[in-house]
C-alpha cells in the first residue's frame, strides 16, 4: 500500500535526558525514523530536551526544538507549527507518556493532530497493568496471580491470597522504578506505600513471585494488513527477579526446545493483536518455568525499547526506520531489506552467530547502593559483543566493559595487593544473590569443583549456561604451547592478555607467538540471512574461523574508535563527537570505518559509516582490525577516556594515530611536566603536588594547606576525587578510596573556595586557534563540571578575566600542538585566573557549544586532523549570538534514594538537558524543568545553610519572601533571617522534636529545599531531608549559586511560553 499523502507534517517526541532506564538507545532509534520520514518527503518536526544527541542536530530535522517534553511546552509546539500528526513511538516512555497527557487534556483533539504508530487504547491497554492482565486473560494468554490496589488497604487484601515474597510494580514508570520484592510484611508496606508515590496514576500490581523462573522476550513487528514477524528472540541468563535491562541477555534464546518458541511466538503475535499494536515495532516478555514448563506473560511495550536497539544491532534489522515508515502506510512486503538490497523486510531475520549484552554498573559512584541486583533497574551503560559460540561472545562482551577484565575471569590482583598469592575461596551463599559479576562467582565455584547442579539450585541460572562456563573454566587449565591448543582458546574468546597469564607471558609475546603459528582473526558479516544472500552493507565481527566474508575497504579512509559502554562521566556526548566525525571525515571523501561495542548508540548503526567493526574497544581487537584494515590514520580523541587508555600502545605498534599525539594528550596528565609549560607561559595554577606513599601525600597536603582537593592520577568523571580538610580526613580518604603506589601516585590540589568556574572548548590546527565557547558553571568550584550547571555566555566575568582566559587557552593549545579539539577549565578567584585542568580531546559540553552557537567542533576537528587549517572554514565568533543557552545536569538519586544528595568533586550525573531563550532565567528555567526539577512558583520553602553562606542566603530569603513564599528555617538560618528583617517560621531539626523538618516534607508543607551541607555533624539530618525530597519529589538546592538561579527563574513563573527552533536562534 503507498504510503499516506493525507499528512504532510509530523512531530516526533523525543526521550529527553539518558537517566536509568533510558538511555541513548532511543537517540539511535529517534534519528532512525527521523530520516526514514524525511526520506519520504515528509516535514519533520522533533522536540528533545537533550542537547547531546544526534537527533537534535539543526541538519536532521526540518524544524528542531530544545525544550523540555511537557504537555505545556509541546503545546505551544503544535500550536505554532501545526503537525498532521504526532510519532511517540520512538522515544521511550517518556515520549509514550506525554501522548498520554495531551491527549487527556485535549490537546490533540483541539489542534486536530493524530497518533501515528501507537494510537490511545493500545497505549493503555499496554501501560495500564490492570488493562493489560484483562485483555491477556481474554485472549488465554496466562498472567501471574495478583492485581491492582491503589491505597493501602487494598494491598493488605492480598496477603490473603499469595504468600511471600511478593512484586510491587508500580504502573506508569520508568526503569521499574519504584519496584522491588516483599519478604515480610515490613517490607511489603514500605514498598507498597513508595510504589503507590512512585506511580503517576496511584495504581499499583500486586501479583505472585516468580523469581527464578526463565525470563525471555521476542521482539515483534506488525503491519496494518496483519502481517507479523519476530526479529528475533533474547533470553536472560539471569532468572526472573533481575530486571532486564541489568540481567546479562543473550540472542538468540538458547534454552526454548522449538515446540516452546513456537507456542510464545503465537502468544506473542496474539498479545500485539489483542493490545492493537497496528504498525510499529513491540518488545514482549515471558516468564517460563523452569521444570514445569509453565509460561506466563509478564508486559509488553507498544513502542520501540531498550531491547529493540539490543535486536536492531543484534539482527542488522533497523526496527526504528522500518516502524516509522509502517506508521505512515507502508506494509512489511514493500519495504527493501537495506543489508541484502534483494530480501523484504517480511522475512524474519536468521542469525548463525550468538550475541551477548552485559550490563555496565557504577556502584562505586553510589556507596550506598547494596550491589544487589533487583527489579529495578540500576546499570547505567551496557555492551554487546557478537561471536560463532556463546563462550566465545560471553567472553568479548567481559572484555568490552572497561572494568579492568580480560575476558570471564577476575582482575589480577595488583603488586602489592595483599591477595597477591592468597587464594580465597567462595562463600558459596552469595551465588543466591545477583549481583553485576555473579557469573565471576559462577566461575570461581567450579574452580573449586562445585557441580553444575550445586550452582543451579543457587542460582537458577539454566544448566546449559552454566555448562558453557565449566568449558571456559576447563580450558582454562589447558597448556597453550601447541598450535590446537592456542587456537582453541581464541576460538571460545580468551584474550592475548588472559592467555599471556596463563602461560606467564606477555600479551605482546602471545600475539607473536599466534603470528607466527598464522593463527588470525577472521571477519564474518551481520547480513539477517546467515550468509543466504551477500549483504551490501558490511556490518563486521571477528571470530577465528577460518573464512573470512570481507576484503579491506579499497580507497582513502580513517578508522574512529568509539566510546564503549555508557558509564557516569562518559556518555552519549563522546558518541556525539564520534558521529560528527564521521560526517567531517566523509564530506572530505573518506571511507570511514567505526569500532564499537555499545548497542544504544548512533555510532554502531551500520547505516552510519562505510564500514562498522561491533568489537571491544581494546589494544588486541583494534589492532587486529588496523591490521587488516590498514587505515590511513586512527582517531582517537572523540571516544572520550576508552580510545586514550590504548592511544599509546597503538601509535608504539605503529598505528597511524591522526590528530593531537598521544603525547600531547599524556603531557597534558603529567603534572610534573605540564607544570614547567604552565611556568614557561606564565599562567597561574592552584598549588598542586603528587605524593607515591601515604606519608608523602600527608606532607605535600600541608604544605599546599588544607582545604586540598584529592584524587588518584588518570581519572574520568572525577572517580574517588575528594575536597579534604584536614590530615585525618586524608587519611581516612586514601583507606576508603585509593591504593597509593608508585605506578598510581595521589594528586594533591589546593582547593579554592567560593570561586567561580570556567569551562571553554576550543579547535586548533596546530598554528592557529579558535575559541568554541566559555561557559560559566553555575555552582562554585569544587562541584564536578559535569554534575554542575553551566551558562553561555558566561553571566558573571570581568573584561579582564576574560581576556587571559582566552590568552592561555590560545597558549596552551599552541604549546600542546593541538590538532583538533581542546577543552580547559579555570577557576577565578580575588581577581586572579587559575587552569584547573586541560584536555586535549573532545569534551563533554562539545555537544551544548555545538547547539549553542552553530558551530559544529567534532565535525570540525576530524577535518582538521586529515590536513585542513581553521583558515578553509568561515567560523563566526562565539559570543556573537543573542540567546543565552543553560546546560544542567540529571543525577540518578531516585535510583539511589539512600545516597547523599549533595553534589562533590565526584561526577553523578547520568545525562544533561539544555533550556534556550533569550534572559538567563528562563532558559535556566526550562532547564530545570527539562532535568525534572520544576521549581515551584509559590508556597513554602525550607531554608537550613552552613554558617559561611548566613549572609549571602539573607538576599535569596528576601526574594522569595517578595514573590510570595512562606519561609520556614532551621535555628541557626532562622535568627539570621529574623536579624535581617525577613519573617520566618522557626522548625526543628531531625533529632529536635516533632514535627521536624521531614515530617513537613512528608506531610506535603514544603514545596522547595534550599539545603547547604554542613559538614560531618549534620550529616544525618541532611541525609534524612534528602531521603524525604527524593521519595516526595520536592526539588533540593543545594548550592547557594543554585538558588540564585533558582529565584531568577521563578520571577519569570507567569510569562507566555515562547519557543523557537534551533534553526531560527541561528538565522
Amino acid at each position: 500500500m503507498p504510503k499516506r499523502n493525507d499528512i504532510e507534517s509530523i512531530l516526533i517526541i523525543g526521550a529527553g535526558p539518558i537517566v536509568i532506564g533510558q538511555a541513548c538507545e532511543f537517540d539511535y532509534s529517534g534519528t532512525q525514523a527521523t530520516r526514514a520520514l524525511k526520506e519520504e518527503g515528509y516535514r519533520v518536526v522533533l522536540v528533545n530536551s537533550n542537547p547531546a544527541t544526534i537527533m537534535t542536530d539543526p541538519n536532521l530535522a526540518d524544524a528542531t526544538y530544545i525544550e523540555p517534553i511537557t504537555p505545556e511546552y509541546v503545546e505551544a509546539i503544535i500550536q505554532k507549527e501545526k503537525p498532521d500528526a504526532i510519532l511517540p513511538t520512538v522515544g521511550g516512555q517518556t515520549a509514550l507518556n506525554l501522548a498520554m497527557d495531551l491527549h487527556q487534556q485535549g490537546i490533540l483533539k483541539k489542534y486536530h493532530v493524530q497518533l501515528i504508530g501507537a494510537q490511545v487504547d493500545a497505549i493503555e491497554k499496554a501501560e495500564d497493568r490492570e488493562r493489560f492482565k484483562e485483555a491477556m486473560d481474554g485472549a488465554g494468554i496466562e498472567t501471574a496471580q495478583g492485581g491492582f490496589i491503589h491505597s493501602w488497604q487494598e494491598a493488605e487484601g492480598f496477603l490473603e491470597k499469595i504468600k511471600f515474597p511478593i512484586i510491587i510494580r508500580p504502573s506508569f514508570t520508568l526503569g521499574g522504578t519504584g519496584g522491588s520484592v516483599a519478604y515480610n510484611f515490613e517490607e511489603f508496606q514500605e514498598l507498597v506505600e513508595n510504589g503507590l508515590n512512585a506511580s503517576p496514576i496511584s495504581e499499583v500490581l500486586i501479583e505472585e513471585s516468580l523469581l527464578g523462573w526463565k525470563e525471555f522476550e521476542l521482539e515483534v513487528i506488525r503491519d496494518k494488513i496483519d502481517n507479523v514477524i519476530i526479529i528475533c528472540s533474547i533470553e536472560n541468563i539471569d532468572p526472573m527477579g533481575v530486571h532486564t535491562g541489568d540481567s546479562i541477555t543473550v540472542a538468540p534464546a538458547m534454552t526454548l526446545t522449538d515446540k516452546e518458541y513456537q507456542h510464545m511466538r503465537n502468544d506473542a503475535i496474539q498479545c500485539l493483536r489483542t493490545i492493537g499494536v497496528e504498525t510499529g515495532g513491540s518488545n514482549v516478555q515471558f516468564a517460563v518455568h523452569p521444570e514445569t514448563g509453565r509460561r506466563i506473560i509478564i508486559e509488553m511495550n507498544p513502542r520501540v525499547s531498550r531491547s529493540s536497539a539490543l535486536a536492531s544491532k543484534a539482527t542488522g534489522f533497523p526496527i526504528a526506520k522500518v516502524a516509522a515508515k509502517l506508521a505512515v502506510g507502508y506494509t512489511l512486503d514493500e519495504l527493501p531489506n537495506d543489508i541484502t538490497g534483494k530480501t523484504l523486510a517480511a522475512f524474519e531475520p536468521t542469525i548463525d552467530y550468538i550475541v551477548t549484552k552485559v550490563p555496565r554498573f557504577d556502584f562505586e559512584k553510589f556507596p550506598s547502593a547494596s550491589g544487589h541486583l533487583g527489579v529495578q533497574m540500576q546499570s547505567v551503560g551496557e555492551v554487546m559483543s557478537i561471536g560463532r559460540t556463546f563462550r566465545e561472545s560471553l567472553q568479548k562482551a567481559f572484555r568490552s566493559l572497561e572494568v579492568g577484565l580480560d575476558g570471564l575471569e577476575p582482575k589480577p590482583p595488583a603488586e602489592g595487593d595483599p591477595d597477591l598469592h592468597r587464594a580465597r575461596s567462595l562463600d558459596m551463599s552469595t551465588l543466591r544473590y545477583a549481583t553485576a559479576f555473579r557469573l565471576l562467582k559462577v566461575r570461581q565455584a567450579f574452580l573449586e569443583g562445585q557441580s553444575v547442579e550445586d550452582i543451579f539450585n543457587l542460582t537458577k541460572i539454566d544448566p546449559w549456561f552454566l555448562q558453557q562456563i565449566k568449558k571456559l573454566v576447563d580450558l582454562n587449565n589447558r597448556k597453550t604451547q601447541s598450535i590446537p591448543s592456542l587456537h582453541a582458546l581464541k576460538h571460545n574468546g580468551f584474550s592475548d592478555r588472559q592467555i599471556g597469564r596463563m602461560a606467564g607471558k606477555t600479551e605482546i609475546e602471545i600475539r607473536a607467538q599466534r603470528k607466527k603459528e598464522s593463527i588470525y582473526p577472521s571477519y564474518k558479516v551481520v547480513d539477517t540471512c546467515a550468509a543466504e544472500f551477500v549483504a551490501q552493507t558490511p556490518y563486521c565481527y571477528s571470530t577465528y574461523d577460518e573464512e573470512n566474508e570481507i576484503q579491506p575497504l579499497k580507497g582513502k579512509k580513517v578508522m574512529i574508535l568509539g566510546g564503549g559502554p555508557n558509564r557516569i562521566g562518559q556518555g552519549i556526548e563522546f558518541d556525539y563527537c564520534c558521529v560528527q566525525a564521521v560526517f567531517g571525515l566523509q564530506d572530505q571523501g573518506y571511507k570511514t570505518i567505526m569500532v564499537n561495542c555499545n548497542p544504544e548508540t548512533v555510532s554502531t548503526d551500520f547505516d552510519l559509516v562505510d564500514r562498522l567493526y561491533f568489537e571491544p574497544v581494546t589494544f588486541e581487537d583494534v589492532l587486529n582490525i588496523v591490521e587488516f584494515e590498514k587505515p590511513d590514520g586512527v582517531l582517537v580523541q572523540f571516544g572520550g577516556q576508552t580510545p586514550l587508555k590504548i592511544a599509546n600502545a597503538l601509535a608504539d605498534a605503529g598505528v597511524p594515530v591522526i590528530g593531537t599525539s598521544p603525547q600531547s594528550i599524556d603531557l597534558a596528565e603529567d603534572r610534573e611536566k605540564f607544570g614547567k609549560i604552565l611556568d614557561k607561559l606564565k599562567v597561574v595554577c592552584p598549588q598542586y603536588g603528587t605524593g607515591r606513599t601515604l606519608d608523602e601525600v600527608v606532607t605535600v597536603a600541608e604544605r599546599i594547606g588544607f582545604p586540598v582537593l584529592a584524587r588518584p592520577s588518570y581519572v574520568l568523571g572525577g572517580r574517588a576525587m575528594e575536597i579534604v580538610y584536614s590530615k585525618e580526613q586524608l587519611i581516612d580518604y586514601i583507606a576508603r578510596s585509593a591504593d597509593v603506589t608508585e605506578g598510581h601516585p595521589i594528586l594533591i590540589d589546593e582547593f579554592l573556595e567560593d570561586a567561580f568556574e570556567f569551562d571553554v572548548d576550543a579547535l586548533c590546527d596546530g598554528e592557529t586557534v579558535h575559541i568554541g565557547a566559555v561557559m560559566q558553571h553555575i555552582e562554585e568550584a569544587g562541584i564536578h563540571s559535569g554534575d554542575s550547571a553551566c551558562v553561555l555566555p558566561p553571566y558573571r566575568i570581568t573584561t579582564e578575566a576574560m581576556d587571559e582566559i582566552i590568552r592561555i587557552t590560545k597558549a596552551l593549545a599552541i604549546e600542546l600542538k593541538v590538532i583538533g579539539l581542546i577543552n580547559l577549565q579555570f577557576a577565578y578567584k580575588d581577581g586572579e585566573v587559575y587552569v584547573l585542568e586541560v584536555n586535549p580531546r573532545a569534551s563533554r559540553t562539545v555537544p551544548f557549544v555545538s547547539k549553542t552557537t552553530n558551530t559544529p567542533l567534532a565535525r570540525i576537528a576530524s577535518q582538521l586532523a586529515t590536513g585542513l587549517k581553521l583558515s578553509n572554514f568561515d567560523l563566526k565568533q562565539w559570543d556573537s549570538n543573542h540567546h543565552i543557552a543553560v546546560k544542567e545536569a540529571v543525577l540518578p538519586f531516585n535510583k539511589f534514594p539512600e545516597e547523599s544528595i549533595f553534589l562533590s568533586p565526584e561526577m553523578k550525573s547520568t545525562g544533561e538537558v539544555m533550556g534556550i531563550s533569550n534572559s538567563f532565567g528562563q532558559s535556566f528555567r526550562r532547564a530545570s524543568i527539562s532535568a525534572g526539577n520544576k521549581i515551584p512558583d509559590s508556597g513554602t520553602v525550607f531554608i537550613s545553610v552552613n554558617n559561611s553562606d548566613k549572609l549571602d542566603v539573607i538576599p535569596i530569603a528576601r526574594d522569595l519572601y517578595e514573590i510570595g513564599f512562606v519561609i520556614l528555617a532551621t535555628s541557626g538560618t532562622a535568627k539570621e533571617l529574623s536579624r535581617n528583617g525577613i519573617p520566618v517560621d522557626p522548625i526543628f531539626k531531625v533529632g529536635e522534636g516533632r514535627p521536624n523538618i521531614v515530617d513537613g516534607i512528608k506531610n506535603d508543607n514544603i514545596n522547595l529545599v534550599i539545603n547547604t551541607p554542613m559538614g560531618e555533624r549534620s550529616r544525618y539530618d541532611e541525609e534524612a531531608i534528602g531521603r524525604a525530597c527524593i521519595q516526595k519529589g520536592i526539588v533540593a538546592i543545594t548550592t547557594l549559586s543554585g538558588a540564585e538561579a533558582a529565584v531568577r527563574a521563578i520571577r519569570l513563573a507567569g510569562q507566555k511560553i515562547s519557543v523557537r527552533t534551533i534553526q531560527e536562534y541561528h538565522q
